[in-house]
């Protein structure tokens, strides 16, 4: 399958997610778990390590200072209010929820196919002057610097990627780690569409369709 329409299939995926009432969540939120644990594990823990601080001040913010019934009976002051409690809840299990998607996207897609559909979707920019190629690296560089762990492999300067330039008749660009011996290629390559790409964007493109008339 072309790497941009696995993209765009991630990102609905994603979305609609967001979109779930707190009964749904609940079950979206607990399947998006057991597929990191099984194919994304150390990449999930990693990413949810990254944002423990934001997950904690959803749930402080939230059921702290959301004005409603108090949950606690005993301490109404000092407990958090069940609307509040129930917003935590949706918030922070939305932020999960990405979090994995997340982690099973940066583990199951190779480097370079991701940047291949970065580049492909980014494409459509190129009549108004955005090069699709550097866009593709800057994406690229956030999701790396969102993934890397504070104790792991430091990617050295990254500022170098945003000043190469593609070969002529190729889009080829390379980033060298400092002190990384020949360093790390990233190629920007091109796919075609298939027979099941256009079969998989019909249908889905239809159960959209479906989806808003009904």
């Amino acid at each position: 399958m072309h790497s941009g329409l696995i993209l765009l299939l991630w990102l609905a995926a994603v979305a609609s997610v967001q979109l779930l009432p707190i009964s749904a969540l609940g079950l979206a939120v607990l399947a998006c778990a057991c597929a990191a644990l099984l194919w994304a594990r150390v990449r999930a823990w990693r990413l949810v390590r990254r944002v423990r601080i934001l997950l904690l001040a959803i749930v402080v913010l939230f059921a702290w200072f959301t004005p409603g019934e108090a949950l606690w009976v005993d301490w109404p002051r000092l407990g958090p209010s069940r609307e509040g409690a129930m917003l935590a809840l949706l918030h922070a299990g939305r932020l999960l929820a990405v979090v994995c998607a997340v982690a099973l996207l940066l583990e199951r897609l190779p480097i370079e196919r991701l940047v291949s559909g970065l580049h492909a979707l980014a494409s459509p920019l190129r009549v108004l002057g955005v090069p699709p190629e550097r866009l593709a690296l800057r994406l690229l560089l956030v999701l790396r610097l969102v993934e890397a762990s504070p104790r792991g492999t430091q990617h050295g300067d990254w500022r170098h990627w945003l000043e190469d330039e593609c070969e002529r008749g190729r889009a080829d660009t390379t980033a060298r780690d400092e002190g990384g011996g020949d360093g790390e290629s990233v190629r920007i390559l091109r796919e075609r569409l298939g027979l099941v790409d256009g079969l998989v964007a019909i249908a889905v493109f239809a159960a959209l369709i479906w989806w808003s008339v009904a």
